[in-house]
Formats: structure tokens, C-alpha cells, sequence
């Protein structure tokens, strides 16, 4: 006799069904976990009942396909069920018989060691998304009688039946194919092998099937045969769980790549086991090199995120924090909230523990590569360290205080990547400030006159060629209390005291020359400098916005251009002060063609565009005539 679903309405089943499951690939996932629940209750109940003989190893789940007759079986030698509970647990939806057992039996449980993995009861139900009609049929180890339910989604059937030993064999009847969905693939044994290496690779029993294989004839060079065998399917114990001393040297890299599909091993393999109020076990990986898709938008990240060896989501964002993303790799735990479906997470305290913690390894041991092996930690820094300085400033610098000891910037003296830290230890006595200066190349930024002064003194240059690096350092503001100083900045200040009052005298003395020449370039400030040794003139940022902040901006695809605020300088002892003194007293067009003249140069020594080409051009080969 046919019975309704004990449940609101047949509408909360077409739900489930319909919209809480949104990836058909999972219901196979689904029934094996179920499975592997059944196999585990037997054997905890056989650890307390001596009249349940078990052997571990005898307990199993088996797939069988008919792709004539459109069947998938999925089957285990586990408790079975007897007449009521397939009433209880699938007759009411949403009510889990594994949820009840693991409720009932949480301290032993968790001290045998037994993975229970279904809690809500409605994993099941996810294989109407690919049936039409399901049978189960079962037998429990308590009961000599067998039976079998049957349902087509608009209710149900329970009669008696015929099995042989205890466990639960379900039969699939799989839908036929439409314009839009494809579900001939789930006959498919390749199909099959990948949804099991996939989700199920981690179940701690054997998922056997038979299989297809081929051979060489007897007799023949070139012609095959084919042949069926039965073959387990999934490898049953994650590498994450084994031992040290059991694992080869090359299995965690070859893990990696194919897990990952990299093509070359890994930089460092971050291993962690933590148990407590959270446990859970972690395998991570820092690449060696950026993937070709890694600074765009199209990159995902996130963990692998696996509950008791089941795969639950690819890539979980919510473990890995936006500069950390470059990390590849898995965390299986047992303390994990799920929503029904299995498909998605509840935002629980137990994922913001795990998140914290993993974030914290990750900069432990980045700091350690850094201390112990620098050249590795350099080639990692080339592909990933654009991603750390992103994760300065971003957030309205939260996270500066995480970041900062694991930056590297290029050394004027070393011409290499180093920390601020060894920066630090590197000042020349009487060095208050870190000096940086940015520009497009290494050689560019060696070339600019505004590094003159800050070299004459030994003082060490940090060198920003990234578009990101001076947003970074900005954001920094200081370390170790030492602040962060442009050498293309007004705020530079090498002078002596004596110096000073020299310079003020000499612009304070050429004040209305300065005043004219300013008004004819348009810009702040033109003065007199002392920082330059052989350079005619430079220009000096004035303000937060430098020149090359001014660059990156106007460079974006966005309507937003700015303008840094500069002065020019002109060095105090070149013969070109002298020969403006001149100009300004004898021939004032001629000093307005000079000051374009100069303010240009110094623009395109900055990487800045000449304002006016063709008038710039005439006025220079009209001074080289004379």
C-alpha cells in the first residue's frame, strides 16, 4: 500500500529536491557516505555485542551499473534497517537515524574513533535529482526478515522482501535525458570512477566496482580484448592522516600536482593536526610560482574543505584570508556545522577557529623559510609578495601589522629583495628613517638625481619598482619606529642646521626670480636645493600623492585622474643657477624659456610626458643655437 511522506506537504520534498541541492553531481556522495554510516554503526555495535562477529575487513560498498536498463546499485554489508526504521528514516524526510545514533553515542564515538557523516536525513532524497524511482532494499542485523522501500517521489511503499545477509542495497532508476540535462553520464563507469575520486576518494571502507579493462590477445602483437574486473575505486586513506615516517618522499608533491594540476612540485607543504575544542587536520601548499590567472578576476581562491574524508565544498574562501589566497590545499574536520544539503556552510565559531589558526601557520612558516632558506623564500616572494602588499593597505591597512614582517624590497646597496627587518639592522649610525624611492626600473630609480644626497651619507635605498610597493609603504607609515621617507619628497631633511640657514638665505635672496618662474610652469613652489650633486634639477613631490602614485592612478581604466604636487629644484651650485641669476637680471623671455626648458627636463627624468612637445622643442634647439 502506497503512503504519503510524513512531512508538511509534498511541496517540502520537491524543495530539497528541486532548490537545496543545486549540484546533481553529489547524490552519489550522498548514498556512499550513508553507506559508510551503516558500515560504521555495525562495526561499533560489534565492539559491544559479542554476538555480532565482524571483521573490519570484510566490510565494504559496492557499485553496479546497467546502462541498458538505466540502474545504478549502490550497496553495503552494514547494520541494515528493519521495516520500522525505513519507515522512521525515510518515510518522515529530514529525520536521520545517524544524527539519533551519533547523539545517543557522542562520547563513545569520538573515543573509537567511528566517522559517523550524515546529521540531517535528507542526503538521500538528493537522488531524486537523477531518479525517477528508488528502491532500497534491507536487512538488519537484528532481524532475520528483509524489506523493501520503495518510492517515485509522490510516496511511498514498505513490504517485505528477500536479502540474503544484513546491509542495504539501493537501486537507482536513472531519469531519461532532456534538452537540458544530460543524465546518461552518471551510467558511465569513467563518470562513475571521477564523481568517487572526487568526493568519496577519503571513505574509510573499499567502494568496489566492476570495470572495464583491456589486454593484449594471446598470441597477438597489436590486437585487444576486453575484460571485467572488480576494483576498488577510492584510496580510503587520505594522505593527510598518514604518518610521517609512512610517507615516500615524492607523495606529497605528486599529491599536489595532481590534485591541483600543477605542473611543478611545490615550494614548502605545510602539514598540521589540531586537536581540542576544534580539530581537524590540514594539508597546505605554497606554490612555486603565481598561476597564469592568479592577479585576475577570474581566480578563485579558498581550501579544499572535507568533512570526516568527504569532499564537501572545492574551494572554501572563508579558510583563507585574501593575501594568503595564493595557498593551495585541504582541511578535513569532524567539527564542522553543514546546512542540509551538505552543499554549503553555516558561518559557525568552528570555521572562524580553523580560518585564524591556518592563517596564523601560514605566516609561521613563510617566517621560517624566510629565516632558514631566504633564496626560497625570495622565489616565492617574486611570485606572491604583489599579493602581500595588496593585503597592507587594503582593508584600510587592518592587516598591516600581519604583513609587514614578511616584505621584501630591492636594497640599493645589495641590488637584491630584502626584509625590513635585515633593512633595519643594516642602518648606518645616526640613520633615523627608511628611505625608498620609486620608479619603473631599478635603473631608472639608481639615475634620479633625488638619490644623490641620501647616498653621499651610506644611507641604504629601498628601490619600488611594483605599482603597488608606495601605496604599501604609505600604508606602513613606519617600522620598528622607523618612518618611511621619499627621497623625492619635501619632507627628506639631511641638512645640518648651518646648511639650512645657508639655503634659506639664498632662496629668501633670489625670492622674486623663484616667484617668476614659478608663476611661468604653473606649479607650487621653484627654490634653490643643496641635494644635488651633479644633477641641474629635480623634481620633488609636496604632499601625500608622490609622482609615481600620480602615475599608477592615472594608468587605472577609471575616469579618476589626479595631479601630485610638485616643486622643482634647481642645484644651488650647477652653472645653470648662475646662468638664471643672469637671465632674470638682463632678459626675461629668455629666463621663461629656460624655466620651460628645465621643468620639462626634470619631468621626463621623472617618466612624466613633456606638456607641450613641438614648443618645448623649438625652445631647446633655439638655446643650443645661441
Amino acid at each position: 500500500m502506497k503512503k504519503e511522506f510524513k512531512s508538511e506537504s509534498k511541496r517540502l520534498l520537491d524543495l530539497m529536491v528541486n532548490a537545496i541541492y543545486t549540484n546533481k553531481d553529489i547524490f552519489l556522495r550522498e548514498l556512499i557516505s550513508n553507506a559508510s554510516d551503516a558500515l560504521d554503526k555495525l562495526y561499533y555495535n560489534s565492539l559491544t555485542d559479542k554476538k555480532l562477529k565482524v571483521n573490519k575487513e570484510d566490510l565494504e560498498i559496492n557499485l553496479d551499473v546497467d546502462k541498458e536498463k538505466r540502474i545504478i546499485k549502490i550497496s553495503d554489508n552494514g547494520i541494515g534497517m528493519t521495516d520500522v526504521e525505513l519507515e522512521n528514516n525515510l518515510g518522515t524526510i529530514a529525520k536521520s537515524g545517524t544524527l539519533a545514533f551519533k547523539q545517543m553515542n557522542e562520547k563513545e564515538v569520538k573515543e573509537k574513533n567511528i566517522d559517523v557523516i550524515g546529521q540531517f536525513g535528507v542526503g538521500f532524497y538528493s537522488a531524486f535529482m537523477v531518479s525517477n524511482k528508488i528502491v532500497v532494499t534491507s536487512k538488519s542485523v537484528e532481524s532475520d526478515e528483509a524489506h523493501v522501500w520503495e518510492s517515485d517521489l509522490d510516496g511511498y511503499s514498505i513490504k517485505k522482501g528477500k536479502k540474503e545477509s544484513n546491509g542495504t542495497e539501493i537501486t537507482l532508476y536513472i531519469k531519461e535525458d532532456t534538452e537540458e540535462e544530460n543524465y546518461s553520464k552518471y551510467l558511465d563507469e569513467y563518470e562513475i570512477k571521477n564523481l568517487i575520486k572526487k568526493y568519496s576518494d577519503y571513505i574509510r571502507y573499499p567502494i568496489k566496482m566492476e570495470v572495464t579493462k583491456s589486454k593484449l590477445k594471446e598470441n597477438s602483437k597489436d590486437e585487444y580484448e576486453e575484460y571485467k574486473e572488480i576494483e576498488t575505486l577510492n584510496s580510503m586513506i587520505p594522505i593527510w592522516k598518514k604518518e610521517k615516517k609512512d610517507l615516500k618522499e615524492d607523495e606529497l608533491d605528486n599529491f599536489y600536482i595532481d590534485k591541483f594540476y600543477d605542473y611543478e612540485k611545490p615550494l614548502k607543504v605545510i602539514r598540521s593536526k589540531v586537536e581540542g575544542m576544534c580539530s581537524y587536520n590540514s594539508l597546505l601548499f605554497i606554490p612555486s610560482h603565481a598561476p597564469f590567472d592568479f592577479y585576475t578576476k577570474d581566480y578563485e581562491k579558498g581550501l579544499s574543505l572535507y568533512a570526516s574524508g568527504v569532499l564537501i565544498m572545492d574551494k572554501c574562501p572563508e579558510l583563507l584570508p585574501d593575501y594568503f589566497s595564493f595557498v593551495k590545499g585541504i582541511v578535513d574536520t569532524e567539527d564542522l556545522s553543514l546546512n542540509i544539503s551538505r552543499e554549503m556552510l553555516q558561518k559557525t565559531h568552528s570555521l572562524k577557529i580553523i580560518a585564524k589558526n591556518i592563517e596564523s601557520k601560514i605566516k609561521k612558516e613563510l617566517l621560517d623559510m624566510m629565516d632558514k632558506n631566504v633564496e626560497d623564500y625570495k622565489k616565492f616572494f617574486k611570485a606572491f609578495g604583489t599579493q602581500l602588499k595588496f593585503g597592507v593597505y587594503s582593508n584600510y591597512g587592518m592587516d598591516k601589522d600581519k604583513l609587514k614582517d614578511l616584505l621584501m624590497f630591492t636594497s640599493s646597496k645589495k641590488k637584491d629583495l630584502i626584509s625590513l627587518k635585515e633593512y633595519v639592522s643594516n642602518m648606518v649610525e645616526k640613520q633615523e628613517n627608511i628611505y625608498y624611492a620609486s620608479g619603473s626600473t631599478f635603473e631608472t630609480i639608481d639615475n634620479l638625481p633625488q638619490t644623490e644626497q641620501v647616498k653621499s651619507k651610506d644611507y641604504e635605498i629601498l628601490y619600488l619598482t611594483d605599482p603597488v610597493d608606495e601605496f604599501c609603504i604609505n600604508a606602513l607609515g613606519e617600522f620598528e619606529g622607523k618612518k618611511f621617507i621619499n627621497v623625492s619628497s619635501e619632507s627628506l631633511d639631511l641638512d645640518t642646521d648651518s646648511e639650512k640657514e645657508s639655503l634659506t638665505k639664498l632662496n629668501e635672496d633670489n625670492k622674486e626670480m623663484l616667484n617668476y618662474m614659478k608663476d611661468v610652469i604653473n606649479i607650487k613652489e621653484v627654490k634653490f636645493t643643496n641635494k644635488l650633486k651633479n644633477h641641474p634639477v629635480c623634481l620633488k613631490s609636496i604632499g601625500d600623492v608622490s609622482i609615481e602614485m600620480q602615475k599608477v592612478i592615472n594608468a587605472m581604466p577609471t575616469d579618476q585622474k589626479i595631479n601630485a604636487e610638485v616643486s622643482l629644484e634647481i642645484n644651488k651650485d650647477h652653472p645653470i643657477a648662475h646662468k638664471l641669476k643672469s637671465l632674470f637680471k638682463d632678459n626675461l623671455d629668455e629666463l621663461k624659456n629656460y624655466t620651460k626648458a628645465l621643468y620639462n627636463l626634470a619631468r621626463l627624468i621623472e617618466g612624466l610626458n613633456v606638456e607641450n612637445p613641438t614648443e618645448i622643442s623649438n625652445l631647446i634647439a633655439d638655446i643650443m643655437s645661441k
